[in-house]
């Protein structure tokens, strides 16, 4: 059994998180070949060639923001291969019923780019809002680094796939052990939200991270670890 590390859509910023883990590049990022078309089921397909690849019959998976999602995505799909879950920062699904939400949000997200700006001189940009007063002084430069180093069509198409994700319905089937880690100023998967996860997901235990905001592995990573590793040694 080993530990995977799922990022989010900005990239690897996991760094010395969780030592010895396998750190994994979805694909078209980490200097990977991209997939023909980015949606979920391919994600999935993908991650289980990796674990095959590193002989890991059972993954405990560790997903972050849009890794959260593929790791519902994967214990959906292949419940026999996971052995734990930890969901940080992360929704069951893309918010917002209206189809509108989703197109405001893409172009939100894209103006930057849009407007001529590379990735390095966007990334700033893309990330405002998501660390909380206090954090790390490093957390920011670290997670805009990753974010720099994604590929813009890469980029687009993972804001896109993101769009299309649900697995509400799926969450009461999960029957692993289950860590749910939020921040406690998390914009993007905030607390609430978080809770309502962990009362569909039997059996699923909650850590809320005070004074954190979307990224607490690189703004508080000293509770981020008090938070995980002991669950991971279980």
């Amino acid at each position: 059994m080993g530990v995977v590390l799922l990022h989010g859509i900005g990239g690897s910023s996991w760094g010395e998180a969780v030592p010895g883990a396998l750190d994994w590049p979805m694909p078209g990022f980490g200097g990977t070949p991209p997939l023909p078309t980015m949606t979920f089921a391919l994600l999935a397909e993908a991650l289980r060639d990796a674990l095959d690849a590193h002989g890991i019959a059972r993954a405990t998976l560790v997903g972050h923001s849009m890794g959260g999602m593929l790791a519902q995505e994967f214990v959906a799909t292949w419940p026999e291969r996971v052995a734990k879950l930890v969901l940080y920062a992360t929704t069951p699904a893309f918010g917002g019923r209206d189809p509108g939400f989703a197109e405001a949000f893409l172009n939100d997200r894209l103006g930057p780019l849009e407007g001529g700006r590379s990735m390095a001189e966007a990334a700033g940009a893309m990330l405002a809002g998501m660390f909380e007063p206090g954090a790390d002084p490093m957390a920011m430069p670290r997670a805009a680094a990753a974010l720099a180093a994604t590929p813009a069509e890469v980029y687009r198409d993972t804001l896109r796939c993101l769009t299309t994700f649900d697995r509400r319905a799926e969450l009461p089937a999960i029957a692993v052990p289950t860590l749910l880690i939020a921040g406690e100023h998390d914009p993007a998967a905030p607390p609430r939200t978080m809770q309502r996860m962990q009362a569909a997901i039997p059996g699923a235990r909650l850590v809320v991270l005070p004074g954190t905001g979307h990224f607490a592995h690189l703004e508080r990573p000293a509770a981020f670890r008090a938070a995980l590793l002991p669950f991971l040694a279980e």
